[in-house]
């Protein structure tokens, strides 16, 4: 093959719309690795919902914009077919930041190569920026104790259903929030949580007070929406909140109102928003805190692909559409 397929942002969305108007695809002549640089094939490419913040003009926000005419930024897995570096060689299969496009030229900076035995769809679903979220967010951050409550929202995507098994592999009781009955039952019969909550149909703090009579001691904020101030209120002294992302927000025309910080102060609640940006130098420590998990068969996951590279500019409305069942991602 002597050309490959690249998507560059054309446009942003500005009325939070996704699809093929924010984009151009072009066919590039694939290019030759210089001294110190690899060329990559990319197999697997993640879709994540921070995208639609990174199409955004937004310059206040945790990293940059994707500038109009970039190619649009993306992380995935891939086979280096030529390299020209001294610590990669051709085969080796790597991990990082590759973009929308089927190759990519790299200096090596940010690639990270595969563990032994772990495949591209494991190494995304679990040893990529989810499984590395949600490493940082409730080890480093939520700072969970055997024995307390832990709640999640987004609880059967990427990042919450590892958050929740990584605490009830360290003997926390468990509770997520879903959106469908099929999604609690696959985190309480598959995953093992002790409990789940539909916030699409259940009274929410009838069941919040029925799944956590002790109430909350860490609560891990995927998506905001209606739950969140029910589970604020019922938080116990010293909980820790930890706020990775805001998903029914991100296309709502006004944000949603927070809960009432009286609470807060009552109960010393700890409150802290994390991007994953910051803490991605720490790529090798965050691995080997998530290693042993994996190890001893605590992780499970699902993941959700769709074929062909073109098919993300359709394919990422699933994920603020709540139809993903799994990691999201494409398969080149």
């Amino acid at each position: 093959m002597t050309t490959y397929t690249a998507i560059h942002l054309k446009n942003r969305p500005d009325d939070g719309k996704i699809g093929e108007h924010l984009f151009e695809v072009k066919e590039k002549t694939v290019p030759e690795p210089e001294n110190n640089q690899v060329l990559v094939r990319q197999t697997y490419m993640s879709l994540d919902p921070a995208m639609l913040g990174w199409m955004t003009a937004d310059e206040e926000s945790y990293i940059a914009p994707v500038e109009l005419g970039e190619v649009m930024r993306s992380s995935g897995v891939g086979t280096i077919v030529s390299s020209r570096h001294p610590d990669y060689s051709e085969g080796d299969k790597v991990m990082g930041m590759m973009g929308w496009q089927e190759y990519v030229i790299s200096d090596g900076k940010g690639l990270n190569k595969l563990q032994e035995g772990v495949d591209e769809e494991t190494a995304l679903c679990v040893f990529g920026l989810p499984g590395l979220t949600a490493t940082q967010g409730l080890l480093n951050i939520g700072q969970p104790q055997e024995g307390e409550t832990l709640i999640v929202t987004g609880a059967a995507g990427s990042v919450g259903s590892i958050v929740g098994q990584m605490a009830k592999a360290d003997g926390l009781r468990v509770i997520g929030v879903v959106g469908s009955d099929e999604k609690a039952d696959w985190i309480t019969n598959e995953l093992g949580f002790d409990g789940a909550i539909n916030y699409k149909t259940d009274d929410l703090q009838a069941k919040l007070e029925a799944l956590a009579p002790d109430r909350i001691d860490v609560f891990f904020e995927n998506t905001g929406g209606p739950i969140q101030s029910h589970i604020v209120n019922y938080m116990n002294a010293h909980a820790r909140v930890v706020v990775c992302g805001m998903i029914s927000d991100y296309q709502a025309e006004t944000p949603a109102p927070g809960p009432n910080w009286l609470p807060l102060i009552k109960k010393r609640i700890r409150i802290q928003g994390f991007a994953m940006p910051d803490h991605l130098d720490n790529s090798a420590q965050l691995i080997a805190q998530l290693t042993p998990y994996v190890q001893q068969g605590k992780i499970k996951y699902r993941s959700h692909i769709i074929e062909g590279l073109t098919s993300a500019m359709e394919g990422l409305n699933l994920l603020f559409e709540g139809k993903n069942k799994g990691k999201l991602m494409v398969k080149l």
